[in-house]
């Protein structure tokens, strides 16, 4: 059972977007796992643990280009476009967990955890005076209203 200590949910304005909010879970007031997303999946919400986009190393000069790279970002080189491996779908896989729960108990505890903090901020959010809450040590400036990222955060 896994005991959280805080869990700080970030809403995203942007209601045109897949992307609800960011969350932040502690656990025994030892760990922070940041970075989370709620998505709308359409039929309901689900919670994405921090991912990277996988990369790849042009085979001419060795740049460093994300799978979906048609060219070479260094020496322009047209990369393969097969070259990624394939999920357990057989889609390719762009993106890698950073960090994930190893069983689904795990999973479901804290999709539910995530998932309950986010209707109570989604709630409180609509109450006058609401004050979100803040996130001064995490890099969530970097979208601005629109949900996107800005350009100051490299985009």
């Amino acid at each position: 059972m896994l005991n959280f200590t805080e869990i700080r949910i970030k809403l995203v304005p942007n209601q045109r977007d897949k992307l609800r909010a960011f969350a932040s879970i502690t656990l025994d007031d030892a760990l922070v796992i940041r970075d989370i997303k709620i998505i709308d999946g359409g039929k309901r919400l689900f919670v994405a643990m921090p991912s990277r986009k996988l990369c790849d190393r042009c085979k001419r000069c060795g740049g460093k280009n994300t799978i979906r790279s048609r060219f070479c970002n260094d020496c322009g080189t047209r990369l393969k476009s097969e070259r990624a491996e394939l999920d357990e779908r057989g889609r390719p896989r762009l993106y890698a967990d950073i960090t994930h729960p190893i069983h689904k108990e795990a999973r479901a505890q804290i999709q539910n955890a995530i998932l309950e903090a986010y209707h109570a901020e989604v709630a409180r959010s609509k109450e006058a005076g609401y004050v979100a809450q803040r996130f001064d040590d995490m890099d969530y400036e970097a979208w601005d209203d629109n949900g996107d990222e800005s350009e100051s955060a490299g985009a």
